[in-house]
């Protein structure tokens, strides 16, 4: 079950969305392309799948790979970044502000990330031109 106060994993969030859609998991694991033990395994955030079947899920639930990674925090085990932790420590912001920062900065992490690793693959595809280490963002 999801604890109402955090942002759902993105194996929890696929899960949702495929239940609210209704689809079984075999069913959605055929549609997918993927084994059932493989969709499961996701969805209980054993295994991270690859941006290939991310992007396959993606398309099957009706959404963007972007925006289920945009959704779905992932969670950071006792690690929180020097920002997160400044956030925590600002006695100036209240708990619900406090939150609401945590998960825009996380949002905006993965995104980028999501972003760099899409760049980084289709550059293993073909030779992107050399932009400086400049990015569009």
């Amino acid at each position: 079950m999801v604890d109402d106060s955090r942002a759902p994993t993105l194996g929890e969030l696929i899960r949702q969305q495929r239940e609210l859609a209704a689809v079984p998991m075999r069913k959605f694991a055929e549609m997918v392309g993927i084994s059932n033990p493989y969709l499961s395994q996701i969805e209980r955030n054993l295994r991270a799948p690859s941006d290939q079947v991310l992007d396959a899920i993606a398309e099957h639930l009706h959404m963007s790979a972007e925006m289920l990674t945009a959704q779905a925090r992932r969670e950071d085990s006792g690690d929180a970044s020097e920002v997160v932790a400044a956030i925590r420590r600002d006695p100036d912001l209240t708990k619900a502000q406090r939150a609401a920062l945590e998960e825009m900065y996380d949002t905006f992490r993965e995104v980028t990330v999501a972003k760099r690793r899409r760049g980084a693959a289709a550059g293993d595809r073909a030779a992107a031109p050399d932009t400086g280490g400049q990015d569009d963002a």
